[in-house]
């Protein structure tokens, strides 16, 4: 008779809770860093989920029309029309959310360096964020959050993770898309959402990181 080795049953189902592990882990570090910047674990992950929930969610600004466009079909041999929405929106999750998490933690900064650093991070997104037909302005995720911290490091190292968090948004949503409304507009027709899938990912990596600088 073959008796499987307990230890090798223990050492397999290690292996295979380590992911749910180390999302625990994660989460808990997360939790506390924003519970240093004056937000309770279960508010924490309650923002996390709505920024991901809600980043589906688009607000109008403008009126939206209907446009129809012809999309290329079998090879590009014929041509189908389908309808579209045209318009400027603005992101729930990757947007608005973030925005009021920033005049929350304005009250617990120093005005000046925190102003400084979400200039240079206007400058620097509107420097490397570019047009992509079907997702509007695109930056890469791993900007917002690496120029946020650097910034808050030199100016604000103090408060660094408040500086990094209200940079890092505003000047992401400000240079990225405010700045670049008229380049979207060149993309043709088609929804252009302000914190929207260009940039949602570096705005939610800035919640992220600011929380694991604390």
């Amino acid at each position: 008779m073959f008796f499987f080795p307990i230890g090798c049953l223990i050492f397999i189902l290690f292996i295979l809770f380590l992911p749910i592990l180390f999302l625990l882990v994660f989460f808990r570090i997360v939790t506390l860093g924003f519970e240093k910047l004056g937000l309770s674990p279960e508010a924490t992950i309650l923002i996390l989920l709505l920024m991901l929930v809600c980043s589906s969610i688009n607000i109008p600004l403008t009126k939206r029309k209907l446009v129809y466009v012809s999309k290329p079909s079998f090879f590009g041999l014929f041509k189908t029309p389908k309808l579209i929405t045209s318009g400027i929106a603005i992101n729930l999750g990757g947007a608005i959310i973030p925005i009021i998490l920033c005049f929350y933690f304005l009250n617990k900064v120093p005005l000046e360096p925190v102003l400084i650093a979400t200039l240079l991070m206007v400058l620097i997104s509107k420097l490397l964020s570019r047009p992509v037909p079907g997702r509007g302005i695109a930056i890469s995720a791993f900007i917002p959050p690496l120029f946020a911290v650097l910034f808050a490091w030199i100016l604000a190292p103090e408060f660094m993770a408040s500086c990094a968090f209200i940079s890092g948004v505003l000047g992401t949503l400000i240079g990225a898309d405010i700045l670049n409304l008229h380049k979207a507009r060149k993309l043709g027709p088609g929804l252009f959402s302000i914190g929207g899938a260009g940039v949602f990912d570096g705005i939610f990596l800035v919640g992220i990181i600011s929380a694991l600088l604390t």
